[in-house]
């Protein structure tokens, strides 16, 4: 089905230079396409596994590579055949402390065969609930919870509130989030690996090593944001230090062998608004993101990509404003975020990565065809112009029927070819 390796047929640009082409608002040949290049843009480990099984390639249990979110690992012969144009490079140990390697069997709820890391063990308490502890040692903490028939972990350190809660002193987080060598030659093996063998773009993920991570729970640090910005303020500038010493390490380690930086993945926004006042995102948000934006567009050639859901409308220009150029995942049906508006608004300033089909209603509950219909709409909106790249509104989720999956890619990659047609 190729005409010459890592190409389908018809098509006249590698998948790296479509991608590169498309980030500089160019139209390429065809809108380019992402299926697990980050973990806020996967697919889970159940779907993949019947989406393995619908599309008739070899039967083998499919890799649990990020627990926390039951992710599956999306292997070359699914890239193949979806015409996926991104791959990803992300670190050894992603959730729990558990490191992807020692692959060993398991069966999820639904009876699911799988891999999990070799790490991953758990135990069941007296309603069912599966509890993780932090590199799979029952001596440590638990870390994680999954209800029984569920689908996720719930992480504790996450979402519990505490009253009386007390921020650590910003000399101690001076210390923590420092890249590792041990860490930066896996990365750089796995970059080298993937540029001299495919012809993707490839995007390093570094979750926690750069960006603006909170402190506490989620509900611990909005608090705090609200009753102590000159602490958050300080707590910023010290891991915007770290993350520019980061960045430094990235480049001298991979230098040109990645194409995209994942800069962050906290969530600004809900489903009706966002989660703090804009005027908070620009004041303790804005500048430090910059900081790193300016860095990385000043020192490499890399595009930066970060992640929030919900309605984030009055924090976009914020985002275009720190030089972001990648926003992701697009989220179209939370409040707001109409899709002709936003590629009217800002479809010349950053790239839409996402948006491509609705994983709430649309993607795991409507028959193929509507499928197809939501997803050609899709990218006659964003397409045009460049500056899109096809991805679901976040991960594909445990209920996706297979053949919606890929009545959507198979959608996005022929009706996606430019010019794009009026319709479908």
């Amino acid at each position: 089905s190729k005409s010459e390796p890592g190409r389908l047929r018809g098509e006249t640009m590698s998948s790296r230079e479509r991608v590169l082409a498309t980030l500089n608002h160019e139209e390429p040949d065809r809108v380019p396409l992402d299926m697990g290049a980050t973990i806020m843009s996967g697919i889970m480990a159940h779907a993949l596994d019947r989406l393995r099984k619908h599309l008739g390639l070899p039967r083998r249990p499919v890799k649990v590579y990020e627990v926390f979110q039951m992710l599956g690992e999306v292997e070359m012969d699914v890239v193949d055949r979806l015409g996926i144009d991104v791959l990803p490079v992300e670190p050894p140990v992603q959730f729990f402390g558990l490191r992807r390697e020692r692959w060993k069997p398991w069966k999820l709820w639904d009876g699911t065969d799988v891999l999990v890391p070799g790490q991953f063990d758990v135990e069941v308490d007296a309603e069912g609930n599966w509890l993780l502890h932090s590199e799979g040692d029952p001596a440590r903490p638990v870390e994680g919870r999954m209800p029984e028939d569920g689908f996720y972990f719930d992480m504790a350190s996450m979402t519990d509130t505490h009253l009386d809660y007390e921020p650590p002193p910003v000399e101690e987080v001076r210390k923590e989030n420092l890249i590792t060598e041990e860490e930066l030659e896996f990365l750089a093996a796995r970059a080298e690996t993937l540029r001299r063998e495919t012809d993707k773009a490839l995007l390093l993920g570094c979750w926690g090593w750069v960006g603006l991570p909170w402190t506490g729970s989620i509900p611990d640090f909005l608090c705090l944001m609200a009753l102590d910005r000159a602490y958050v303020k300080d707590l910023f500038s010290v891991r915007t230090e770290t993350a520019l010493k980061n960045l430094e390490k990235f480049k001298r380690y991979l230098g040109e062998n990645i194409d995209i930086l994942g800069l962050d993945g906290t969530d600004y926004g809900a489903q009706n608004n966002e989660l703090f006042a804009p005027e908070l995102f620009e004041e303790l948000y804005l500048p430090f993101f910059k900081q790193q934006n300016d860095w990385v567009h000043r020192n490499t050639s890399w595009k930066t990509w970060q992640h929030t859901c919900g309605s984030v409308t009055r924090i976009i220009p914020m985002l275009i404003a720190t030089g972001l150029d990648i926003l992701n995942p697009v989220q179209t049906s939370a409040a707001g975020m109409d899709p002709a508006w936003l590629k009217s608004e800002f479809g010349s300033k950053i790239t839409f990565w996402g948006g491509g089909v609705d994983t709430q209603k649309t993607l795991p509950f409507a028959s193929p065809e509507e499928v197809a219909g939501e997803v050609a709409e899709r990218v006659r909106l964003f397409a045009p112009g460049g500056g899109f790249v096809f991805n679901t509104i976040h991960n594909i989720q445990q209920a996706t029927p297979p053949q919606n999956i890929v009545a959507a890619y198979d959608t996005a990659r022929t009706f996606g070819r430019y010019p794009i047609r009026e319709q479908r």
